[in-house]
């Protein structure tokens, strides 16, 4: 696979993480102008921020949880040359899935479809660490 196709997925989901950081400065502007919380306050306490704020600001921190780990196999396949289709395939569906999991978690923030978007990613990777693992250790 050619290194743009590789990379496609991982600039997607760092545009995620960079939409949610716009929306979480739009949403703690918002409550800061309207006055639900107060800006001495919200730069020592978290709990000063009303639910949307707080839901994208959840949102957004979980951008460094789990694709942490995508991050570092996507490093990892690319310089052992183990970057193929089913990576490239495998890598949109775990991207899409965050994107989902980021669209429930800041809006209807309905936990049974959040949590399903969420293990769907997590899935997903888990089964691209063991083909990673299986394709290192047994030279596939």
């Amino acid at each position: 696979m050619t290194v743009q196709a590789i990379l496609l997925p991982v600039f997607a989901l760092v545009l995620l993480a960079f939409l949610l950081l716009g929306e979480l400065g739009r949403r703690r502007g918002g409550a800061m102008k309207s006055g639900e919380t107060r800006l001495a306050g919200a730069a020592l306490d978290q709990d000063v921020w009303p639910p949307g704020p707080t839901q994208c600001a959840n949102s957004f921190r979980n951008q460094f949880e789990i694709p942490v780990l995508f991050y570092a196999l996507v490093a990892f396949a690319m310089f052992t040359r183990k970057a193929d289709l089913l990576f490239v395939v495998l890598s949109w569906v775990f991207v899409v899935s965050r994107y989902i999991h980021a669209g429930i978690h800041i809006t209807s923030n309905y936990v049974r479809h959040r949590f399903l978007a969420y293990a769907l990613g997590v899935f997903v990777l888990v089964v691209m660490w063991v083909v990673f693992a299986v394709q290192i250790l047994f030279g596939v």
